[in-house]
């Protein structure tokens, strides 16, 4: 039980950073879009990588090499440049909090919430390397317990800002708030991909 709830309090103290992939969370929460699909997609998501780091941490720390973080981080500042830039194309669109997505707007969704998780070197690093490392010399069922722990504290913290966002967003369907948050959302990405691209300059 230690164990469970070790790797609930270490798995949470990695995942509160805000991150691009929060953001978009949060945003997703805001809009009433997608949002268990969102919150379920980035939660196995972690699930995945979280026991992944335990039991084969060996394995990833031999061949998750600079040049593959290299790879990850220009393939996500790519994708950030997309996602600013259509966030600055539909600036001035209204936001219809209680419209009905249809499939390509879900495919859309999908496609983003992965594209936040997997491209992001970060995520491998909290949950593949840092988590993996710290459980590397616990007994097999420790390791179960503490992957479990880690596992319950990322849908905790996924769906309670998915669905506060959701809570919130009652309070925000007008016009003029939403472009100060957008805006927020477009100088958060850049900042982020200007830290990117300062981690790709640091490779040369």
């Amino acid at each position: 039980m230690e164990f469970a709830l070790l790797g609930f309090l270490t798995g949470l103290s990695l995942i509160l950073a805000i991150g691009a992939q929060n953001i978009f969370v949060i945003e997703q929460g805001l809009k009433k879009q997608q949002i268990f699909l969102v919150c379920l997609i980035c939660s196995l998501s972690d699930f995945i990588l979280i026991f992944l780091g335990i039991f084969l941490f060996h394995y990833f720390n031999q061949y998750f090499t600079p040049t593959i973080e290299l790879v990850l981080n220009i393939l996500l500042i790519i994708f950030l440049i997309h996602f600013i830039y259509s966030k600055i194309k539909s600036f001035n669109t209204q936001v219809n909090l209680e419209k009905k997505s249809n499939f390509n707007e879900k495919k859309d969704v999908i496609l983003k919430t992965l594209g936040f998780t997997f491209l992001n070197p970060h995520v491998y690093s909290d949950t593949v390397f840092f988590l993996g490392n710290f459980s590397k010399n616990f007994f097999i069922i420790e390791k179960y317990s503490f992957g479990i722990g880690a596992t319950i504290a990322s849908f905790l913290f996924f769906f309670s800002i998915g669905y506060l966002s959701q809570y919130f967003a009652r309070y925000l369907n007008d016009k003029e708030l939403w472009k100060y948050i957008n805006i927020f959302i477009i100088l958060f990405m850049f900042l982020i991909a200007l830290y990117i691209l300062g981690e790709i300059f640091k490779f040369f």
